[in-house]
């Protein structure tokens, strides 16, 4: 009766999506990270902190980081090769990916003194979390090294993941400081808004850990670990996370909120985003007074001025036209750069993200 049992086991979870799979995998990973090895009593209520932690902050997002590592794994493996252990790894190192994403949220949601988060109040902003949000960010963090040492110490790919969630995790860090320092608090200097430095954010804050990470994980995990072949991945994948990132500032600007889950603060916050990089370029001396006069404050009315300027200045047009490009652009890389590797990994990312609302 055991081995029937063990089996229709199996085949149910043969009959998943990945999607579901993925789903299905959290609360095991909650109860290993919250009940497993750590069995010391004293430990009790900080372990009971750690799965509020997982239960508020890892679920709820698109996914589309955390599923980019099957579906990359999917392309590059025969199914001859893919038995359900090595699915199982992909999908835990795609949860990974997930709590580093959550890790960088929490915290940067303290930094830009965010609201809401996915549609919810931010975890820092919950009753009785506030400023002890930042320790439990590292907990997340820490707990994507504890998963990677149990399911694939053994694998001939776990030196590699390491080093990649750790390098990862600092050029995004790198791309976080400049944000940073590029709007700091109360100081707003419209002369550090230029293209350059906007570029430089997005492709170490956004395009590395978004982009690049999740496939990078599958081709270490499918035995692809020439840097060649790494870089002309790596060509391909920045350019789809530089462009990701300036169609999240536009829905930040000219989305739905119902829609995005999230009250867009770009302007109020004096962001370095693409939007006001790129009126930059274009307007003339009048209109630069008035976004100085205006960009960075909190009141509804200078919000609206901003936004009534992007709208002279046709702003939605130039995004669209944009896109358009990049997407061409993108075509040409994956023919340049994607010879040895399948092109259906790019673009099934690239179909998630262009033209997406949310």
């Amino acid at each position: 009766m055991g081995d029937n049992t063990c089996n229709g086991t199996h085949t149910k979870k043969a009959l998943l999506s990945d999607p579901q799979l993925f789903e299905a995998q959290f609360d095991e990973l909650v109860t290993e990270l919250t009940k497993r090895d750590l069995n010391d009593p004293v430990l009790a209520d900080a372990l009971n902190r750690l799965r509020e932690v997982l239960v508020y902050n890892a679920p709820g997002g698109k996914r589309n980081r955390g599923l980019s590592v099957i579906g990359s794994l999917r392309e590059l493996l025969p199914p001859s090769q893919l038995t359900q252990d090595t699915v199982q790894r992909a999908l835990l190192v795609g949860w990974c990916i997930e709590l580093l994403q959550a890790f960088f949220l929490v915290a940067d949601d303290i930094m830009d003194a965010s609201v809401t988060r996915r549609g919810q109040p931010c975890w820092y902003k919950k009753d009785g979390i506030g400023l002890d949000a930042i320790n439990d960010s590292f907990l997340l963090e820490a707990s994507i090294y504890r998963l990677l040492r149990r399911h694939c110490r053994d694998q001939p790919y776990y030196v590699h993941l390491l080093e990649l969630f750790t390098e990862t995790s600092f050029q995004t860090e790198l791309g976080q400081a400049l944000d940073l320092m590029t709007a700091p608090p109360g100081q707003i200097d419209l002369n550090r808004f230029t293209m350059e430095r906007y570029k430089a954010i997005v492709k170490y804050k956004t395009a590395f850990y978004s982009f690049y990470l999740p496939v990078a994980a599958a081709m270490y995990m499918a035995g692809i670990k020439s840097e060649e072949e790494h870089n002309n991945a790596k060509h391909i994948l920045l350019e789809m996370g530089e462009f990701f990132q300036i169609q999240d500032d536009y829905l930040d600007c000219y989305g739905d909120p119902a829609v995005t889950g999230k009250i867009g603060t770009d302007i109020q916050d004096n962001k370095c985003s693409w939007l006001v990089v790129t009126a930059l370029e274009i307007m003339t001396p009048d209109q630069r007074a008035e976004l100085e006069a205006c960009y960075g404050r909190h009141d509804e009315a200078s919000v609206e001025k901003v936004k009534a300027l992007y709208n002279i200045l046709q702003m939605p047009t130039l995004y669209h036209k944009y896109e358009d490009e990049s997407y061409q652009r993108l075509q040409k890389l994956i023919a340049r750069h994607a010879q040895s590797l399948p092109h259906s990994v790019f673009l099934n990312f690239a179909k998630k993200i262009y033209k997406r609302n949310k």
